[in-house]
């Protein structure tokens, strides 16, 4: 007995004509377009908030915007860059005054930075081992990240008080480490006052990106370098350190970032006028565009703010990408 297989006459297309590529689909094109679709209002909205305003900062750098413009700052004649020179002039008040913020906000960022990783890291570190309480205690480390900044640094400023402030109270009445209270918001204790409070506040961010990072390293390597004989400290040194490098260049960056550009902080913590001690350059930026009403000169030093930025990123990434090349190799 044998069965017939029934087969579907073939139907060839002629010579020369090629063969019709399938039609796309409505259903599918849409598909495809709702993501972007879905996008667009964020786009346009990140559009709003930074580029145009950056862009308007910009052309501001080149006018002679003072108060008399502020109807119509589009009016204000062109200076072209005489904002910039009288930046850059350190001969003159306003460049010797803007280098002394400069510096300063260098300083304090390298040790805001230096010891928000120290910290950070040394309490990721700590936790990863098992004990009674450990989510508690990672609940509270998390608390100052976690508050608002303006709650959290006006609490700051009621502590630092002179004559009834937490601060005072504890390291002269109780500990006795200081022969008289302390002013801790004016001269030059002011900068430790802004140094503390940054790293206060800037600590937990860190701990929480260190503490993600360790997640990834493979327990078996402890374990088996333990059975070697390596200790704590060298475990660290050559486990722990080596395996978050590419996790402490990002944090690294980008807490450099977030504190040279802080303007919050000094903000509530002492007022529209910083003491010398802690002119940060933001609010020496601030004070340069609304409190002296020289609004060109502000967006000038902006810019040069932007642009020193843009060049500490640009080197910072050249090298590290260089050094994971190197460490490949």
């Amino acid at each position: 007995m044998t069965t017939t297989a029934f087969e579907e006459p073939v139907t060839q297309a002629p010579s020369g004509a090629t063969a019709r590529e399938p039609r796309r689909r409505p259903g599918r094109l849409r598909r495809v377009s709702l993501p972007y679709l879905l996008l667009l209002p964020a786009l346009l909205l990140e559009l709003l908030v930074h580029l145009v305003p950056m862009v308007i900062g910009i052309v501001m750098s080149f006018k002679e915007l003072t108060q008399f413009y502020i109807r119509d700052w589009s009016s204000a004649p062109w200076s072209g860059l005489g904002n910039y020179k009288v930046s850059v002039d350190f001969n003159a008040p306003v460049g010797d005054a803007l280098l002394h913020s400069f510096f300063v906000t260098v300083g304090f960022t390298l040790l805001s930075v230096g010891l928000c990783w120290l910290i950070g890291t040394a309490a990721a570190i700590y936790m990863q081992d098992t004990f009674r309480g450990r989510g508690l205690l990672r609940a509270l480390f998390l608390v100052p990240y976690a508050l608002p900044v303006y709650a959290a640094v006006i609490t700051w400023v009621f502590m630092f008080q002179h004559d009834n402030g937490l601060v005072n109270h504890v390291l002269h009445d109780q500990l006795h480490l200081t022969g008289k209270p302390s002013f801790w918001l004016i001269g030059d204790n002011s900068f430790y006052a802004l140094l503390t409070v940054s790293v206060w506040k800037g600590w937990p961010f860190a701990f929480l990106i260190v503490m993600a990072g360790l997640q990834n390293i493979p327990r078996e390597l402890y374990e088996a370098a333990a059975l070697d004989g390596a200790g704590l400290w060298q475990q660290i040194r050559r486990i722990t350190l080596p395996s978050l490098r590419p996790v402490n260049q990002v944090l690294v960056l980008v807490l450099f970032l977030w504190t040279f550009n802080d303007f919050n902080t000094p903000y509530v913590l002492f007022g529209k006028s910083a003491p010398e001690a802690a002119d940060l350059i933001s609010v020496h930026i601030y004070q340069a565009s609304f409190v002296t009403w020289n609004f060109g000169t502000g967006s000038a030093m902006s810019v040069l703010l932007l642009l020193f930025l843009l060049v500490v990123t640009g080197v910072y990434l050249l090298f590290t990408s260089r050094g994971r090349r190197t460490a490949d190799v």
